[in-house]
């Protein structure tokens, strides 16, 4: 089990340092969002094992050229007086430009919009980072992914080799 701070404690977590930042989700939960770093691998990890086998593959996919550059955000909360992950998105880079991004939400966490902060997270650090295009291949049967691209301003784009996906890209 993965001991933490306490809630009260957040504010103090990192925040100075404009490393993380406490959202609030629309039940009203508080959520501290930050940058991926080496002590949140475990997090990370049981996250997404207990993702269902799709979208496990969905999000790993965006982590497949995790060598090169990329970022990725954490979302966690305080339950039971431990830290737990509840969402996470990354970007890859996949030319000296171009991202492909993942984003992956705990089942009990969708519909909060939580996918949408960590979104906006992603972004913001894409652009600092001076990356010119975000991508995400998805089912085109995805209406949840669809929403969410379309409301953050990612073009959609039937992909030219596969009927059932969707290509969604948003230019910085």
């Amino acid at each position: 089990m993965l001991a933490s701070k306490s809630p009260d404690d957040w504010h103090d977590w990192d925040y100075a340092r404009g490393k993380s930042r406490i959202d609030v989700l629309s039940n009203g939960r508080a959520v501290l969002i930050r940058h991926v770093a080496q002590a949140d691998r475990a997090y990370e990890c049981a996250l997404v094992r207990q993702l269902a086998p799709a979208s496990r593959h969905g999000f790993l996919l965006g982590q497949q050229h995790e060598a090169r550059k990329g970022q990725g955000c954490i979302a966690l909360v305080h339950e039971n007086g431990r830290l737990s992950a509840i969402g996470a998105s990354r970007y890859a880079a996949m030319g000296q430009y171009q991202c492909e991004c993942a984003l992956t939400v705990a089942a009990a966490w969708k519909r909060l919009g939580l996918g949408t902060i960590l979104m906006e997270h992603l972004i913001d650090a894409a652009r600092s980072n001076g990356v010119h295009l975000l991508y995400s291949v998805g089912a085109s049967s995805n209406a949840p992914l669809r929403d969410l691209a379309r409301c953050l301003g990612f073009e959609a784009h039937d992909d030219p080799f596969d009927p059932q996906q969707v290509i969604h890209r948003l230019y910085l």
